[in-house]
């Protein structure tokens, strides 16, 4: 398996990776039609856009490629984006196709946006996930600790955000991988 920096070239796979992940993880959460109406060639549209906003905004994303090649998971982030003075770096995304799931590979691209941002100085970050994300467990393995929540609508259905977070991603083993 092989952690990079995407490229552009990457926009499809990491848009049907997105796709294809929200849909086994948010089944339950949103509801089927949303989820099964979810399409490829938007989520490039968007995709595109942040590769455009990339430079600009500081923002950078990682892939993860099988022994094949393929994509088979991504993260992606950057500055913090809601103000937070405590915690300057944000885990905007990481998705990872369920079949490839519980081996590591997030674990290896948190630890990959982690010595990034140390690259830019950024000692701390947090990461938002919904209250009914099996990834909670996630995020409290690798050490992040509920710091607030938040209320939200998607969908027409009133959701709860959880941010975890590291104060200092500075501190050796600060993200713990077992």
């Amino acid at each position: 398996m092989i952690i990079r920096e995407a490229t552009e070239q990457d926009i499809s796979a990491i848009s049907k990776v997105h796709v294809d992940t929200s849909r086994t993880t948010y089944r339950g959460i949103f509801s089927d039609e949303y989820l099964d109406n979810m399409s490829y060639q938007k989520r490039e549209r968007a995709w595109h856009q942040v590769f455009e906003e990339t430079l600009k905004n500081n923002n950078f994303t990682y892939v993860a490629e099988n022994n094949s090649h393929q994509i088979i998971g991504f993260a992606n982030a950057g500055l913090e984006r809601e103000g937070d003075s405590l915690y300057l770096g944000e885990l905007y995304a990481i998705y990872i196709l369920e079949n490839f799931q519980q081996q590591g590979i997030g674990e290896k691209l948190v630890r990959t946006v982690v010595e990034q941002f140390k690259k830019m100085q950024i000692n701390s970050m947090l990461v938002w996930v919904l209250k009914d994300n099996s990834a909670c467990s996630f995020y409290k393995k690798l050490g992040g600790i509920k710091i607030k929540e938040q209320e939200i609508e998607r969908q027409g259905n009133k959701l709860i955000k959880i941010a975890y977070g590291w104060r200092d991603i500075a501190v050796r083993n600060c993200i713990r991988i077992s």
